[in-house]
């Protein structure tokens, strides 16, 4: 069955040529995957860690070999107090995308689950929380506790190497768990963050491969219409303060506290080796620069797409994105074609780094309009298909738009 309830057969099948005719969503190719995940097919994600969500926890029903590779800049809540105090890349978009893929049932060892999702309190005292997090170091906080032998050693290992380098005046009120654990193994493994990642993705039986696109302690770095330069996500994207008002004209990297000094980095051999293992790659919803754009910026990314030889998808957001002012969903193709060229693939042909963009024009909401004449003159494809459902409520479904991808592997 393919969830696709209320649509018509006409919506179903729109055809977009690969090497094959692919019919989308194409039932069989999808009850196959679905039947054995574990041989399901290799799909990279470039994304943050939240707007995906859901099409992750959903995509592990189909594949537990999918590729994420995730943007590491980013500045607020939680990690902006790590990334203060230890001078490291953001983790908790890493967290949030391993958790997504974790497997929730016993053999996915539930309690590591919740433990790893656990934030303190963010009213409560200070001396509380530290006296909470010693006990989780002891292996006698409840949550610790109901995790067996050897996971707990593993854990209470990596919370003693935070607790041990962490500044006495670290506020824990709201820090998540798992951002702790992952920061704590970060250190302990030599600054690592593949092994860290590696053995928290063990810990929660991530059915995914999950990696920052760079190991950098870089922050973004955003020119506006209006003259002025914003330094840091957590300034762009609406969520802790104000949403700007002038649109993006540039996303750049720069150091923490010197938005006047553009830095470029570059990617290693391990996201390049992802890129080019990939048998499709999608650049989907989420925040456009934050998210999406960000994950572009490294040296390496844009010829590391060209030379993947598979399928490239761009799902546009569906609703309001803050960060997309005055940037319709053609545009948006445009930009995305851009940075891919401005990290490496200045004179790639487009049909190298973008094949189809994938809409839903009946039951969206794209703001600005979907003018896919403009997107297809560009010589991409646009498949239009059901992807909203009235349980969406105007977002996309999360299981429409896995089995969209599915069928374009």
């Amino acid at each position: 069955m393919s969830g696709l309830a209320g649509a018509s057969e006409d919506e179903l099948v729109p055809r977009a040529w690969l090497t094959r005719a692919a019919t989308i969503p194409d039932h069989i190719r999808v009850a196959r995957y679905r039947r054995a995940p574990e041989l399901g097919p290799r799909i990279l994600f470039f994304s943050g860690g939240t707007a995906l969500r859901e099409a992750s926890q959903a995509l592990t029903d189909y594949t537990h070999n999918s590729y994420h590779l995730i943007t590491p800049f980013d500045s607020g809540g939680s990690s902006a107090a790590l990334r203060r105090a230890f001078g490291m890349i953001s983790v908790g978009d890493l967290r949030n995308r391993l958790l997504a893929l974790a497997d929730r049932n016993v053999r996915g060892h539930p309690d590591i689950y919740r433990l790893f999702a656990h934030r303190f309190p963010a009213t409560a005292r200070q001396e509380d929380l530290r006296e909470q997090l010693d006990r989780m170091v002891r292996g006698d906080h409840p949550l610790v506790d109901a995790v067996p032998n050897p996971m707990r050693r593993i854990i209470t290992n990596h919370l003693s190497f935070f607790v041990e380098l962490a500044p006495r005046d670290f506020d824990l009120r709201g820090a998540s768990i798992g951002n702790l654990i992952l920061t704590g193994g970060y250190f302990n493994q030599g600054r690592d963050i593949d092994a860290v990642t590696f053995t928290f993705s063990k810990l929660v039986e991530a059915r995914g491969l999950v990696r920052p696109v760079v190991d950098a302690d870089l922050h973004l770095r955003a020119e506006l219409v209006d003259g002025r330069v914003v330094l840091g996500q957590h300034q762009l994207t609406g969520k802790e303060t104000a949403p700007i008002t002038s649109p993006v004209l540039t996303l750049g990297l720069a150091r923490a506290g010197d938005p006047d000094s553009p830095v470029d980095v570059s990617i290693d051999s391990g996201t390049r080796r992802f890129i080019a293992q990939a048998e499709l790659i999608c650049f989907p919803i989420g925040s456009f620069y934050t998210s999406l754009v960000a994950c572009l910026l490294p040296v390496g990314i844009g010829d590391a797409v060209a030379e993947a030889g598979c399928p490239k998808v761009y799902v546009p957001n569906c609703g309001v994105d803050p960060e997309q002012i005055g940037l319709p969903p053609a545009e948006a193709v445009e930009r995305l074609l851009a940075y891919l060229r401005r990290s490496g693939a200045a004179d790639a042909p487009i049909d190298r780094l973008l094949h189809f963009v994938i809409v839903d024009s009946k039951h969206g909401d794209y703001v600005g309009g979907l003018d896919m004449a403009r997107i297809r003159k560009l010589g991409v494809e646009v498949i239009d298909v059901s992807l909203v459902t009235p349980e969406s409520r105007g977002a996309l479904d999360a299981r429409h738009l896995v089995q969209a991808l599915l069928s374009l592997v």
